[in-house]
């Protein structure tokens, strides 16, 4: 399986393509940051971070993105930013045809490192042993967005299966009729 992660932002957007299966080695395929210039437009900025991650999709070819799902901070302005380019990075994979998963920042560390609590050390640590890498990918963005890759090739198996269990049983109970209508 091979995933794209992005973890969202205006300013600085990760991503990282990590390849593997669940219980098996994994490898980083490629990681970096997608950057705008803080001053411009926040439209310009959007369109910079499709045109990113558009290069991303086309130059990786990845199976899956994973984006982190964007939860409350106390900035409205730092909430409305991350959200915006999440919702780019999920408008690429969706035009593609990639199926595309949200993964809380607490999913996210528990999966990698044992604990939903981590910091952001704690993340760039485990995903540089994870990936047998010789130093932490730089910035932390990046590193976020590796472990969401990690994470979602971790978990989707999983996901995966309890969607499958839940549409076969949608599909034995027989469906109610509306009450009148018998």
């Amino acid at each position: 399986m091979r995933v794209l992660g992005v973890d969202p932002g205006l300013t600085r957007c990760g991503v990282g393509v990590v390849e593997g299966a669940a219980g098996r080695r994994l490898t980083m395929v490629g990681v970096g940051v997608v950057r705008t210039p803080a001053d411009a437009e926040t439209a310009e900025r959007l369109v910079l971070i499709e045109r990113g991650i558009e290069q991303w999709l086309d130059e990786h070819r990845p199976e899956y993105v994973a984006v982190e799902r964007v939860f409350s901070q106390h900035n409205v302005r730092t909430v409305m930013g991350t959200a915006q380019a999440s919702a780019v990075a999920m408008l690429c994979a969706a035009r593609r045809g990639l199926p595309v998963a949200l993964h809380t920042p607490s999913e996210v560390k528990a999966a990698v490192t044992g604990s939903g609590r981590a910091d952001k050390a704690q993340v760039g640590s485990m995903v540089t042993r994870l990936l047998r890498l010789d130093a932490p990918p730089k910035p932390a963005d990046a590193a976020d967005a590796l472990a969401l890759a990690i994470c979602h090739i971790w978990r989707a198996p999983a996901a995966n299966r309890l969607q499958q269990i839940a549409a076969a049983h949608r599909s034995t109970v027989p469906a109610r009729l509306p009450k009148g209508t018998r």
